[in-house]
This record gives C-alpha cells, structure tokens and sequence, in this order.
C-alpha cells in the first residue's frame, strides 16, 4: 500500500546537518546546474531517521553531509540520458528512491574543522573506486565508510554496493515515485 508523499525541507527538523547540494553548482557529474536552489527535501520519516543518525554521530564528534535528497522523476530522466548505467543512475522507468523522498547521498564531516572525513572517492565518482568493496580503499576511508554504513544502517538505511554515499531507507517502496519540480515544493513551505 503507498502512502501519500509528505516531503518535508530537511532544515525543518534538523539544522545542524550540512547541506552541499551538488545538483544546485555545476560540481556534479552533469557540469550544470540541474536544482534552481540548495534545498533538501525527504519524505518526514526520513528526515527524521537521519536527525537520529546526526544526534548519534554528534556523540562521536561528527556530523552529516548532504548531497542530495529528493529528485523529481524529469530530473531522472536528464540523469538517465547523461548516464545510461544502472550501477550509478537508476532507469527512469523504474524510479529512483530519490524520486520518492527515501534516498540520501551522504558523508561524514568533522565538527570541529567542518571539513569531510577522507571517503574512497569523490561524490559521484562512476568508477570502481565508488565501490563499498573496492579492495584498494585506503584504510582510512575504508573505515570512514564503514563508520557511515554501520550509523546509517543503526536507522534503517542500506547502502548501495556501488556507491559509497548513497542510502535508501528500508521503508521506501510505500511511498509513490514522484516528479513535483522543486519551484511548487518551495512555493507551498512559503
């Protein structure tokens, strides 16, 4: 049974997490900017699994970083074109748990400095190195990485083999794919 979306701005529950919305610069995979702002959005219940991972992490002198959150269904499709490879973009035909609120590309930062914990690749890095099991991981982005699975998956979030920053919540699939543009998302918080 799907259930009806109710995305929510990520600041609205938890302000201290850091948003690098890459999707919104040209310092992403597109070299565009493909988002009018550096907004999150997530379905309520994900945002509120990832202020507990935050609350947790806060206990260990880190923090998250985002990426990227909710993504309307035509922004899958310019995706798909630019990058035809399941590994990395889902098939627009099919949906991705960013189109319905229940996915979130993340990393670790340190509180102190503000700056990113050494992670095995850049974000969206389409290479091997992006992997959670590439065997050449130096040891302390390995660790870094298995640190954020371990976290994340502590509040029901899985990994995706092949990309060490992407999380979808474990409850995804009740909720409907969806391709609200941002620009009515920001219109109704107003």
């Amino acid at each position: 049974m799907k259930i009806c979306a109710q995305l929510v701005e990520l600041i609205s529950i938890n302000q201290t997490i850091v948003l690098d919305i890459r999707y919104a610069t040209k310092n992403n995979f597109t070299k565009k900017i493909v988002y009018p702002l550096a907004l999150l959005f997530l379905q309520r219940e994900v945002a509120l699994a990832l202020d507990a991972v935050q609350k947790d992490l806060r206990k260990l002198g880190l923090g998250l970083k985002i990426f990227d959150g909710y993504r309307p269904l035509t922004i899958q499709k310019m995706f798909w074109k630019l990058c035809p490879d399941e590994r990395y973009v889902a098939h627009p035909d099919k949906g991705s748990n960013h189109n319905r609120g229940t996915a979130a590309d993340v990393s670790l930062i340190d509180l102190t400095t503000k700056t990113e914990l050494l992670m095995p690749s850049e974000f969206d890095d389409f290479s091997e190195r992006a992997c959670r099991h590439y065997p050449f991981t130096p040891p302390p982005a390995k660790h870094n990485s298995r640190l954020l699975e371990e976290i994340m998956a502590k509040h029901a979030f899985i990994g995706k083999p092949t990309e060490w920053w992407h999380f979808d919540w474990e409850n995804d699939k009740q909720y409907p794919i969806l391709d609200i543009p941002f620009e009515k998302l920001i219109m109704q918080k107003i």
